[in-house]
């Protein structure tokens, strides 16, 4: 019999010292994810009118120049960074020492390291999904890095760099749940994030779940927990992160969206978006990409996905 759901709270919420899941997923769960993602249809960009993974051509190696919105940001002693603290394995607060941790943290640090020389030199932000296009608009952040899919409808508002991870959205559902996928979830509750693309596709959803929208994922595991939805569904990526928090969980269904991860950036400042696609092909050619997938996301690691540019 399970534990009550109080025992099983999330791991991030507690903040506690039991934090045995740093061990990231096995060579399975990553060789399925793998080859989910390879049959996901590629038909999404076609279906619209822009190409949304093309981004600004860097123009040669990160470089600070005069004038540049990096050299601002030089000037005033650290990088701002819009990011997660709740999201297990890409931004989190670890409990253990109260750093900001995880994949997405990674890209971060590689940016500021490329302005500073310190990777270090970072003020992390926390905020929620539905905060990042506004902070990003007005000037709160410099960047953002949070799981954050790049879209044709956001990069009308806002700019993003190169894709630096590919995602694609699943269900999280409790393990003596008999649903298979969303398409069994007609008329139940399922949560997702406000202001995420996960909380749109399930609204459109044909078996038409009822959306829950929720600031943060955590807050979709303790629904979960005390049986409040029947289920979360977001990107794969995240719910990889939830499963670890809670052993009784399982991920169910098909991948059924694509979603490609980029950093979001003002549209004022396109030299600070081509300074950041030369440090993500930097990272996707020195090893250090593969090195933070390997650390946060498991084995085997897949080929960074590619930088495609626009101009």
């Amino acid at each position: 019999m399970k534990p009550p759901a109080w025992l099983r709270l999330p791991v991030l919420l507690l903040m506690t010292a039991a934090v045995s899941a740093w061990a990231v997923p096995g060579s399975a769960a990553v060789t399925a994810r793998s080859a989910l993602h390879s049959a996901r249809p590629a038909a999404a960009a076609a279906a619209t009118s822009c190409d949304p993974t093309a981004s600004l051509r860097p123009a040669g190696p990160p470089q600070v120049t005069p004038g540049s919105f990096m050299a601002k940001i030089r000037a005033r002693g650290y990088l701002i960074a819009g990011v997660s603290q709740s999201t297990y394995h890409f931004g989190f607060l670890n409990p253990l020492d109260g750093n900001t941790e995880g994949f997405d943290i990674d890209m971060v640090h590689a940016i500021a390291k490329a302005i500073f020389g310190n990777p270090n030199k970072v003020q992390f932000k926390a905020i929620s999904d539905d905060q990042r296009i506004p902070d990003v608009r007005s000037g709160a952040v410099d960047i953002v890095a949070h799981t954050m899919t790049i879209n044709c409808e956001r990069l009308q508002q806002v700019d993003f760099s190169t894709v630096y991870f590919e995602a694609g959205q699943r269900v999280l559902v409790l393990k003596n749940s008999p649903a298979k996928s969303l398409a069994d979830l007609g008329g139940k509750r399922v949560c997702a994030t406000a202001g995420s693309t996960s909380i749109a596709n399930i609204k459109a959803a044909a078996s038409h779940p009822i959306p829950v929208a929720v600031t943060n994922f955590t807050d979709c595991l303790v629904l979960l927990q005390q049986g409040d939805v029947a289920a979360i569904s977001t990107d794969d990526s995240i719910l990889d992160g939830l499963k670890a928090q809670d052993p009784w969980t399982k991920i169910v269904g098909p991948v059924f969206t694509s979603e490609p991860y980029g950093l979001a950036i003002s549209q004022q400042h396109s030299d600070f978006v081509r300074f950041v696609n030369a440090v993500l092909q930097q990272l996707r050619t020195n090893g250090r990409w593969a090195a933070s997938y390997a650390h946060w996301v498991g084995t085997p690691v897949p080929a960074p996905p590619p930088a495609h540019y626009k101009a």
